[in-house]
């Protein structure tokens, strides 16, 4: 969310992923990134059959458990505690990214730092600063169906995070079929395609918007 004039407008986190859950359907086998990409899993549409896949090695993810329903030892990507379903499977990493690889997966929402206008992403490092390393990142923008980023629309420093170029190091090239902010919605429906505007977040305006970003995209 942003402030402008003194009024908190755009979606929260929540909300974002709330958005993002709107692109799942029905028989999806889906993989959640960490961070606002894991709040998706409690927005699933009522009535929908949709399973999610942790690359640590489960299949049928839950939504977060309530407090006294937390157990230790189940956990996603993150090391966040997760609850299981009836038919929820545990196996190896190996596996795991078996499934990912070979194309299985329809669908991953990941989070960003930054995403250009050709879809190229940018989402595991930043030069000088100590990573872990990219983990499952690369292997899910290369084998997943359709890939969905869920982002602040600007970073810290108020500087845009959709485009023209990415500075940073990068996951994967052309890879980003929707983008999700706090102020926009933007989608385009193939990789040869330019990004076009779908939605403007509530409060905010078309001028704030390109105001924000830097990247073209067809209205």
């Amino acid at each position: 969310m942003t402030k402008h004039d003194g009024i908190v407008a755009g979606w929260s986190r929540d909300q974002m992923a709330a958005r993002a859950a709107q692109e799942l359907r029905d028989g999806y086998y889906v993989n959640l990134g960490i961070g606002i990409p894991t709040l998706v899993a409690n927005h699933v549409p009522q009535g929908m059959t949709v399973t999610l896949q942790s690359e640590n090695g489960m299949l049928g993810i839950g939504p977060f458990p309530l407090d006294e329903e937390v157990d230790a030892d189940l956990i996603n990507a993150g090391k966040q505690t997760i609850s299981e379903l009836p038919q929820s499977s545990y196996f190896d990493s190996a596996t795991s990214f078996a499934m990912i690889r070979g194309g299985k997966i329809d669908l991953t929402v990941l989070g960003a730092m930054e995403v250009a206008e050709n879809g190229d992403l940018a989402n595991w490092m930043i030069p000088g600063k100590l990573v872990k390393g990219m983990g499952g990142a690369m292997d899910l923008v290369a084998g997943v169906k359709r890939i969905i980023v869920v982002m602040e629309h600007c970073a810290k420093d108020g500087s845009p995070k959709f485009i023209p170029a990415c500075t940073l190091p990068l996951t994967g090239r052309n890879v980003v079929d929707v983008i999700i902010t706090d102020l926009a919605v933007f989608a385009r429906p193939d990789h040869a395609s330019p990004f076009r505007l779908m939605e403007v977040a509530p409060g905010i305006s078309r001028e704030q918007l390109r105001q924000r970003t830097s990247a073209a995209y067809v209205e």
